[in-house]
């Protein structure tokens, strides 16, 4: 089986270039053995998304930017469901 892979589709113009590496940087200093790739992908105007194996995580146009933690979460539920994320399960944290 093949390691999962995902994309962070982010929108040029919008200057998003940042968050999005901010995101994969977060996402692999969390799960740096658990993840294949983690792709920065210029895409079109207004679009920030992350796709993990082809599924939607996140969608900034449904939900905007939410927080590391919560896309952390989506991505340890479906890659390592009962991984612990310390502070990151903690509803304070």
């Amino acid at each position: 089986m093949a390691s999962p892979r995902i994309e962070i589709e982010y929108c040029p113009r919008c200057r998003w270039l940042t968050r999005a590496a901010w995101y994969a940087q977060e996402l692999l200093g969390t799960f740096e053995d658990g993840l294949g790739e983690v792709a920065l992908v210029p895409a079109g105007a207004g679009v920030f998304r992350i796709v993990l194996d082809g599924e939607v995580l996140v969608d900034r146009a449904d939900e905007g930017f939410p927080e590391a933690k919560i896309v952390k979460q989506r991505v340890r539920d479906r890659i390592a469901p009962a991984r612990d994320l310390g502070h990151a399960d903690r509803k304070d944290g």
